[in-house]
């Protein structure tokens, strides 16, 4: 079975013309074109397939400071308070809770690396809770076994992967906007060198901004368009279990898999870090960026097969805009999860939290993390065509950091100062080697 996802009723075909049309409703689109409806914009949102269907529907829902990359980490606070801010403004709700996140290990260097990341979190403002093996093994009591240490950290929380991005949508229509999906964006027209519409199967949108919301697509459509834009994606699987495990934490992690509340009182398991990289065109084409990437993270990373190219996302093939391209022949990336992967991830997290044990596994599923050769999110302005903003490769962090991105999307576009420093975030800095940079997460 797929990862659970709501349904989300929206308009049909497109409309000719919109101040805005943001290309992909994942977490990141769908707030992309919220905070830019509630600037008054005309927004039109169109989606491939369904809103929220891929990588936004398939995380853990994290919604996290702690651990993050210094440039990161000041997207990651402010999202925390718009995730907050979200249902009070909307009436809809994602799922969203300050929950805490709880992380537990007997690793010396692991507990170590984590009161580093304490010490540097006092100097922005952010609170995280160094846990001694007492108080680690009290927060940790449903494992029934003592650990070194931990960190907990209190105003980090979830939202609910299967609903959020759909609960974002209805905002959207509230405001005035429109969403489309079954309407993949086929390319972009110019005029004077500038973006002057988007054409979409269901017709030619007018506009002068768009914006490429598009996950692990995002670089087969910038090559259309003669942009260069690194992206590696990397295959994780993982699953869900019924309802009734007792009395666990919220949200909990340990080296060896991860436990995550359920929106219906479920838990999704994982294992971080833990994916496959499928070969593909586009992955040999930008290996030598990704190089220092996968060189860290050998460890967590084994070769996949042949499910990024029968996805077709990753491809080097050029398609035209009166005919129908790849997304329209892969609506929705649902690749095949890995069995090994499952079983692994179900057997430890029963040995991590026995109750776990009686409970069905209710769905198994993969998607496609879209990453960075450094770790972090491209947002910003393509210099080479004005008007298209490129907002991808959040790297495993775009849900948690989701409302941030679309809220300076939305900066980006109006010219508002900006919530956070864009600087660090722009696709410019691509251009140079990534060689010691890639983020700690």
């Amino acid at each position: 079975m797929p990862a659970p996802l709501a349904l989300v009723e929206t308009d049909a075909g497109s409309p000719q013309a919109a101040d805005a049309v943001i290309i992909g409703a994942g977490i990141v689109g769908v707030f992309a074109a919220y905070y830019l409806a509630r600037r008054g914009l005309k927004v039109a949102l169109v989606e491939k397939g369904r809103v929220g269907a891929e990588q936004s529907s398939r995380n853990w829902g994290w919604c996290r400071q702690q651990n993050r990359d210094a440039r990161e980490l000041p997207m990651a606070t402010r999202s925390l308070d718009l995730w907050e801010r979200f249902a009070a403004e909307s009436g809809e709700d994602t799922g969203f809770r300050r929950c805490g996140l709880l992380y537990l290990s007997d690793n010396e260097e692991e507990l170590a690396g984590w009161a580093r990341w304490r010490d540097f979190a006092r100097t922005v403002g952010v609170t995280t809770c160094m846990l001694d093996s007492t108080k680690a093994s009290e927060r940790g009591k449903a494992t029934g076994r003592a650990w070194k240490g931990g960190v907990f950290s209190p105003t980090d929380g979830t939202a609910d992967p299967a609903n959020a991005a759909p609960a974002v949508a209805r905002a959207i229509a509230k405001l005035g906007g429109t969403v489309h999906q079954n309407c993949a964006a086929r390319g972009i027209e110019l005029e004077g060198g500038k973006l002057s519409a988007v054409v979409t199967e269901h017709g030619t949108i007018r506009t002068k901004i768009a914006v490429l919301a598009g996950g692990a697509w995002a670089s087969s459509f910038c090559r259309q368009l003669g942009i260069r834009f690194p992206q590696a994606s990397v295959r994780s699987s993982i699953l869900s279990v019924e309802p009734g495990a007792g009395d666990l934490p919220d949200a909990l992690h340990t080296a060896r898999v991860s436990v995550t509340r359920r929106g219906d009182g479920g838990h999704t398991l994982a294992i971080s870090g833990r994916g496959r990289v499928d070969p593909t065109a586009q992955n040999m084409r930008f290996a030598g960026q990704f190089l220092p990437m996968f060189m860290r993270r050998w460890r967590s990373l084994s070769p996949g097969g042949l499910e990024g190219i029968r996805s077709g996302h990753e491809s080097l093939v050029g398609w035209r805009l009166d005919r129908p391209t790849p997304m329209e022949q892969m609506r929705i990336l649902d690749p095949a999860f890995d069995r090994r992967t499952i079983r692994l991830t179900h057997q430890r997290a029963i040995e991590l939290l026995p109750s776990l044990g009686g409970r069905r596994i209710t769905a198994s599923w993969a998607g496609y993390i879209d990453s960075t050769p450094d770790g972090v999110p491209a947002i910003g302005e393509v210099a080479t065509v004005p008007g298209f903003i490129l907002a991808a490769g959040f790297s495993g962090h775009g849900f948690g950091i989701g409302p941030g991105a679309g809220h300076l999307i939305a900066d980006i576009v109006t010219a508002t100062a900006p919530i956070v420093d864009p600087e660090p975030y722009h696709p410019k800095r691509f251009q140079a080697s990534a060689w010691g940079k890639v983020a700690d997460f």
